[in-house]
């Protein structure tokens, strides 16, 4: 009976034994209680993952834009030919897909299409906009017509538009509208290397077009007033013609000055869109370039020769050429000696208005301060 017992008590201990573990076996046993599944390990290396290439992309997104940011300066140093680009801006055609050829597709039902060959090899594009009241006898007629209509008793608008876009931009389609509702022919035209115009860009050429077709106006208005009004990059070619009018002595009756600038080394350096103005060597890496292109646009130099009635139009909140230019290049003209007999007048538009660089034609005192 007590064998019994012992062999029973034996067994109970040895059971007991086994059910405890080990030290070895408490420590493995341990550890696999801690390790993970795999499918849970592999979830965490995932995002680990994805965050160390996400950050590697935007590192390498950095190093290649700050590459870019430091080696454009360097091209245009080297290719003046890209500043001049940026400065013309010709090769942006805005709006896209329409035919220059038909103006009356942008709602000018009166308006006529030309095209004048101011030298060997450039041929430039013309609209012919008549005045409100001829636009009942203009429909149909053909471009004969119009080149007599020039000579009815309206006075004439020639208009020389800025950088960028064509002679149908949507801005400048509105401000021949509102001309044309006032009683004035308005004749413009896109520049040799502009819209469906012949030819390559400078600032020689744009001014050289600009007076053939002064010319070809003066040649058909008789004694009909002629005004020269320019807008942006246009108030640069403007001042060129007029000054060279005024040394010939054959003035125009007005020049109308739209967000003009003093010249275009200052409107560079103050164009809110320069992102390279604090860059150093600015100058001379921008601004030089221009200068050996050929482009210059001194609005500033112009105006102490020039001998006609001046108009500035600029508003407060243009975004592009800074009213400071504007107001700028009124106190220089105001004050030379050239203007003595004539009237030199500044036009500002508030902030509140909200016509910024190319809204001037929406103001109801358009009417009056032109008159």
């Amino acid at each position: 009976m007590r064998k019994r017992n012992e062999s029973v008590t034996v067994e109970h201990e040895r059971a007991a034994a086994a059910a405890v573990p080990g030290p070895l076996d408490k420590g493995c046993s341990l550890r696999r209680s801690l390790r993970l599944p795999a499918a849970a390990a592999e979830g965490m290396k995932r995002p680990l993952g994805r965050r160390y290439g996400l950050w590697f992309r935007l590192r390498k997104l950095i190093i290649w834009l700050l590459g870019m940011y430091i080696a454009i300066p360097f091209l245009v140093k080297l290719c003046p030919a890209i500043q001049a680009k940026l400065v013309f801006l010709n090769f942006v055609r805005v709006p896209y897909f329409i035919d220059l050829k038909r103006p009356q597709d942008q709602g000018l039902n009166h308006t006529c299409n030309y095209y004048l060959q101011p030298e060997e090899d450039v041929t430039i594009g013309v609209w012919h906009t008549v005045p409100a009241a001829l636009w009942k006898n203009a429909r149909g007629k053909d471009q004969l017509w119009f080149e007599e209509a020039l000579g009815s008793s309206h006075p004439v608008i020639l208009y020389l538009h800025g950088n960028a876009g064509t002679r149908g931009g949507d801005h400048r389609v509105e401000l021949y509208k509102v001309l044309s509702s006032l009683g004035y022919h308005v004749v413009t035209f896109d520049y040799r290397g502009w819209g469906d115009s012949i030819g390559s860009p400078s600032e020689r050429g744009m001014t050289y077009d600009a007076l053939h077709v002064f010319d070809w106006i003066k040649a058909r208005s008789g004694d009909n007033p002629v005004y020269i009004w320019g807008h942006s990059l246009g108030t640069g070619v403007a001042t060129n013609l007029v000054r060279r009018l005024c040394e010939r002595e054959t003035p125009p009756d007005a020049l109308i000055l739209e967000s003009p600038f003093t010249n275009i080394r200052e409107e560079a350096r103050s164009h809110p869109f320069s992102i390279y103005r604090y860059f150093p060597g600015f100058d001379w890496f921008f601004l030089d370039p221009i200068t050996t292109s050929g482009i210059k646009f001194a609005n500033d130099e112009n105006v102490k020769y020039i001998s006609c009635s001046l108009l500035i139009l600029h508003a407060e909140d243009d975004p592009v050429v800074p009213f400071h230019l504007g107001k700028k290049l009124y106190n220089i003209a105001a004050t030379s000696r050239s203007f003595r007999d004539y009237k030199v007048q500044f036009v500002p538009f508030h902030t509140d208005l909200g016509y910024r660089h190319k809204y001037i034609y929406r103001s109801p005192e358009l009417p009056r301060i032109l008159r």
